[in-house]
Parts: C-alpha cells; sequence; structure tokens
C-alpha cells in the first residue's frame, strides 16, 4: 500500500466538514495519511472511472460504472430525503414536455442525470456545464432548462427560475426510500483490512465534526468561496446526517434500489461485485 493514499473530496460544504478531521490528524487515522485532491464532483468521478484515485467521493451513478474496482464506505454518504437535485426553468414548464428541449446537466456520471434519465429515459439533449453556471445559463436562454445540485436548490428562487420537478421527491414516492446522491469508495486492491480502517477513520471524523460543528469552520470557508454563512450552514444541515455515519439497513437498501433500477434501464452496466470491501 502506497502512503499516503489519494483522498479526493469536493469543496462543497459537507465534503469539507466531514473529511477535515480527516486530514487533519484531529482523529485516530490507524497508521494511514492522505494527500487530499479537491475537486468538483464531476471531475471526481471521471478520475475515478480511470481509476487514479485511491479513494474518492464519487456519485452514485458512478458508483455503477466503478463497481469492480472501487468498493462503497458506509461512512462518508450524502443520503437522504429532501435533498435531492431540483429541475428548474426560467418559465414554468410541464416536466413531461422535455423531449425536444436542452437540458443543462452537472455531468455525466453524476446521480443528478441518473435520477433524470429514469424519470424520463426518452430525453437526450443534454448540455454538461459546471453545476454552478447552470443558473445562469437557464435564466440567459442558453438551455431550456437545467438540473441543479449542492447549495443552487437554496438560491434558485431568487434567481427568479421556476422548480419543475424535485427528483428526490420523486424518486422517494417511486422507491418509497431515501435518495442516495454520492458517497466514498476505496480502491478494492487496497485489501480489507487498509479498507476497514479508512472506515473507521472517516466514521470517527464524521462524529468528529457533528459533535464540533465549529472546528472546521474556516476550513470550510477557505474552500467554499462566495458561498455565504448561512448557506453554508444550510447546506452541511441538509447533507450531513446520521446515514453520513453510517448508511445503516435503510441507506443499504436504498443504494441497492438505485442501482437494480439503474441496471435494468441499462443506465449503469451489470456487476458482480458486492457493494462493500
Amino acid at each position: 500500500m502506497s502512503n499516503p493514499l489519494t483522498l479526493g473530496f469536493s469543496p462543497c460544504p459537507n465534503d469539507t466538514f466531514m473529511f477535515y478531521p480527516l486530514v487533519h490528524d484531529l482523529v485516530d487515522t490507524r497508521g494511514i495519511s492522505y494527500r487530499e485532491r479537491l475537486e468538483d464532483v464531476e471531475t471526481l468521478n471521471q478520475l475515478a472511472l480511470k481509476g487514479e484515485l485511491d479513494v474518492t467521493k464519487v456519485s452514485y451513478h458512478a458508483l455503477g460504472h466503478i463497481r469492480d474496482e472501487y468498493a462503497l464506505l458506509r461512512s462518508g454518504s450524502a443520503l437522504g430525503r429532501g435533498c435531492g437535485p431540483l429541475l428548474v426553468a426560467k418559465d414554468p414548464i410541464d416536466p413531461n414536455d422535455l423531449r425536444d428541449k436542452t437540458i443543462a446537466i452537472p455531468g455525466r456520471l453524476t446521480t443528478a442525470l441518473l435520477l433524470l434519465r429514469m424519470f424520463d429515459p426518452t430525453l437526450k439533449n443534454f448540455l454538461v456545464m459546471p453545476f454552478n453556471e447552470i443558473m445562469d445559463a437557464v435564466l440567459n436562454g442558453n438551455v431550456d432548462a437545467g438540473v441543479i445540485i449542492h447549495e443552487s436548490r437554496f438560491t434558485y428562487q431568487g434567481f427568479g427560475l421556476h422548480k419543475m420537478l424535485d427528483l428526490g421527491e420523486w424518486w422517494e414516492r417511486e422507491s418509497g426510500l431515501p435518495i442516495p446522491l454520492g458517497g466514498i469508495v476505496a480502491r478494492r486492491s487496497l485489501g480489507a483490512d487498509t479498507i476497514a480502517a479508512i472506515e473507521g477513520a472517516l466514521r470517527d471524523g464524521v462524529a468528529y465534526s457533528r459533535a464540533n460543528p465549529a472546528a472546521a469552520a474556516h476550513y470550510i470557508r477557505e474552500h467554499a468561496q462566495e458561498m455565504n454563512a448561512e448557506v453554508c450552514s444550510a447546506h452541511i444541515g441538509l447533507y450531513v446526517n446520521d446515514f453520513s455515519s453510517d448508511l445503516g439497513d435503510e441507506g443499504i437498501r436504498a443504494i441497492q434500489c438505485l442501482m437494480e433500477r439503474a441496471e435494468k434501464t441499462g443506465i449503469v452496466p451489470t456487476s458482480t461485485a458486492p457493494l462493500f470491501g
């Protein structure tokens, strides 16, 4: 095993909040050190697809493509209720009238696109762009609609945009389960003992941050760019929850259901690899 391990996560507040204790040795790291790499989630998805990171945050859509090489960790996930991607437009549009419309998406391997394709498999006109540029593209008329994620769900109304569909609510109605957005994976070649050590250290880190919410404030602000403190706090409150500490039975069922439905519709390849290491 190489040491330090490459560790990828996003600069979004929920990730910096959870990973701060781990990368700053505030919890027992089990003798493992990390070289952090902060990128937007779609960049992390693509790096994982190429096998370039040892441990990384990925979208659950991406997990469907990398299960043979990477094992999911039970800690560190963004999974819950009322936290899914939103489909928005400048003017009210029926989501069933999107077939010939151009839709901005935050990445080909994002769970946002997976959900949209599961909602309507006929949709094809997607334009990939950074998630923080989607609202402007919708407002400027460069696209007919956009799927927004992260902090955009807290700010889109201030831009005068209309919510056409909450894809998380749609999933919850369809499945009766919370929506799995993103999780932490580790390269299977690291071995079961190392993967278990990483998972334990991350679980301790999540617990530390939840018990000491102000500890990572400067680290979060350093990477949150223009996000104000109120939006940062709301972001963490929405995406860091009990599922982040441990997926539990319900979280595992939700992920398995998402994978099975994505396989059935041909969006991700089938795999016989176990979900965990």
